[in-house]
């Protein structure tokens, strides 16, 4: 799950989000609805089975295209926890290659273009096979090899490149991947061929292989970091964790316009908090050759200011995160078509569990969601637009999904029941109940905060909903907004006692809940740990047969939520509106977004 240290999940939306992200179109984009006001662009998105085809049509040659984005890119090494959000992801599927690629109904795709083939040829030990297509090369002409898998996995597996110590804030002693599953149970990555056949054998099984050297991540040029440290090109395998380091630090810092990259558009400029400027990569190897003459990313954090951008024709393309004023006024711009749909994105409460008191008290955390109603909280926020949002059951899937087991509901918690969760707390022998809240040795519950992004209206009206809740409980809490470039800071740096955001995941559930709830990941930024939930999840990942897995996800997700640690509150809308005059874009609610396919986005013809 993808989020990470700003990430927000694939973090957080992912800003609102670590964009760490069902219904129809197979679930996919343009789900419950699209409008208006022609019959061309994302209108087509609403028919069932068009998720991965809606908005097609011929190209012709020139336009820009400007698209926001509603953070600032302050890290630019994906992989790295702090590199880790949607906005990243978005920004650089655009010039960097991943073997299989996250669709809009929530397959996986094989990149053709990178390799021309990617296969399971052993089960024991298990063993995949990549054959990288002998056109993939990185635009300075260096061709792209098995270097570049070793790199990748020798950055991400957590033991040739350990993470910093916990004493160094500046994390520039080691790797910090979003997280090392499945990495760690890779025994070796070889080359033959000349470096176009890539071997990977395992130490152990894992399900989720797919997810490896793509599934919405990219992979760095190789050549380049070996120059960032100082060695020879071809040594990845050979790189000491003080070599690696320096690579992984050098992809952390610098922008994509400085270095070789291996997509349809290179990145012309970055401005920092502005804009970044692509143009079709000349050097391109792949079949489909973008017909844009630039591309723009445009950073806008106050979603209330897209519509007013797209109505200018400052920008032909937003995708905020729906607010009812938002959606309203969309429907009132001419040649614009919009869709929203459910996707991998589900918004949830967190509790730090580094808060002495929140941390030791289950009982306290139960209560507390237990006496929030998110039906109510829903019926006042994105069920204004979007009638099909319900309470989501699950930390592990997402309805439509296989495996999707509601084990929340049938706890209480979410259901705004105030008598239940004073007794829960009577039961614990909390005193003060209702008036001023006391744990049972006497000390004061609270105050706490509740932390959101700033501009995020939803998110403002979700804090509210929960301090009237919790006072009733006996329990103060203040409000403090978060701006949406220290999103990641305020997680890693467990600035919160209480904090609302979304997750934006890939399509792989068992390495996204390794990764997201396992002790230790970066992404679990509350600090939630449970031996037998490690466990479950650590066997899930090996586990080939997907029944079997998806009831060790259903026994863990049991767990987690006895332990309240997070309440998942709902599939979270995505909203996506383009100007009719333009063709290929379409909602892909996964953590790579609507950037997905961007070589065949393009003026209508």
């Amino acid at each position: 799950m993808r989020a990470p240290s700003s990430t927000v999940a694939k973090g957080l939306t992912l800003a609102a989000g670590l964009t760490l992200v069902l219904t129809a179109c197979s679930g996919g984009s343009g789900g419950n609805g699209s409008g208006k006001s022609s019959s061309a662009g994302l209108t087509s998105c609403s028919s069932q089975g068009k998720a991965n085809t809606c908005n097609s049509g011929e190209r012709k040659s020139g336009g820009t295209f400007t698209y926001t984005i509603e953070k600032n890119i302050q890290a630019w090494n994906i992989e790295d926890s702090n590199g880790n959000t949607f906005e990243n992801s978005e920004a650089m599927t655009a010039v960097l290659p991943q073997v299989f690629v996250p669709q809009p109904d929530f397959s996986l795709k094989l990149n053709t273009d990178f390799v021309t083939s990617a296969q399971q040829t052993s089960a024991s030990p298990q063993t995949f096979v990549y054959k990288i297509n002998p056109k993939a090369r990185w635009n300075d002409g260096t061709p792209m090899s098995a270097d570049d898998f070793v790199f990748l996995w020798r950055t991400m597996n957590g033991k040739d490149c350990p993470p910093p110590p916990a004493s160094d804030d500046s994390q520039t002693k080691g790797c910090l991947p979003w997280s090392t599953s499945g990495w760690d149970r890779i025994k070796s990555v070889t080359g033959s061929d000349g470096g176009k056949t890539v071997t990977v054998v395992m130490d152990k099984p894992y399900s989720d292989w797919k997810s490896f050297f793509g599934g919405g991540y990219g992979l760095y040029p190789a050549h380049v970091a070996e120059k960032a440290a100082g060695v020879a090109a071809g040594s990845a395998a050979k790189m000491t964790a003080a070599q690696l380091t320096k690579g992984w630090q050098y992809f952390m810092k610098t922008p994509p316009s400085q270095y070789a990259t291996g997509g349809p558009y290179r990145m012309t400029e970055w401005k920092d908090n502005d804009h970044a400027t692509f143009e079709p990569d000349a050097k391109w190897y792949g079949k489909t050759k973008p017909t844009l003459d630039r591309l723009i990313l445009k950073v806008i954090s106050d979603a209330t200011q897209e519509p007013t951008a797209l109505k200018n024709n400052e920008v032909q393309g937003i995708y905020p995160q729906p607010q009812v004023d938002l959606v309203n006024q969309i429907k009132d711009i001419p040649n614009v078509s919009y869709t929203i749909g459910e996707g991998l994105q589900w918004e949830h409460f967190d509790l730090n569990l580094h808060n002495p008191v929140i941390g030791k008290y289950k009982a306290l955390r139960q209560a507390m969601f237990t006496a929030v109603s998110v039906k109510d909280m829903v019926d006042k926020t994105v069920g204004q637009f979007d009638k099909n949002v319900k309470q989501l059951g699950s930390h592990m899937l997402m309805p439509g999904q296989s495996g999707y087991q509601d084990v929340v509901t049938g706890t209480g918690q979410g259901s705004g029941d105030l008598a239940k969760a004073k007794k829960l707390l009577t039961d614990a022998r909390f005193t003060g109940v209702g008036s001023g809240l006391k744990t049972p040795d006497g000390k004061a519950v609270g105050p706490f905060n509740c932390r959101y992004t700033t501009g995020n209206a939803i998110r403002q009206s979700e804090c509210q909903i929960l301090q009237s809740a919790l006072s009733d409980l006996g329990i103060k809490m203040t409000i403090k907004p978060i701006g949406a470039a220290d999103l990641g800071t305020v997680l890693t740096g467990h600035q919160y006692d209480i904090i609302v955001f979304a997750w934006v995941q890939g399509p792989t559930p068992t390495s996204n809940a390794q990764g997201t709830w396992s002790t230790g990941q970066a992404s679990n930024y509350g600090g939630y740990s449970n031996k037998q939930v490690d466990k479950l999840l650590n066997d899930s990942v090996g586990q080939t047969d997907n029944a079997k897995a998806m009831s060790m996800l259903t026994q863990a997700d049991k767990i987690m939520t006895d332990d309240a640690y997070v309440l998942p509150l709902y599939q979270k809308p995505t909203f996506f509106a383009v100007q009719d005059r333009f063709v290929g874009m379409r909602n892909n609610a996964t953590i790579i977004g609507p950037p997905y396919n961007v070589a065949e986005w393009g003026l209508r013809k």
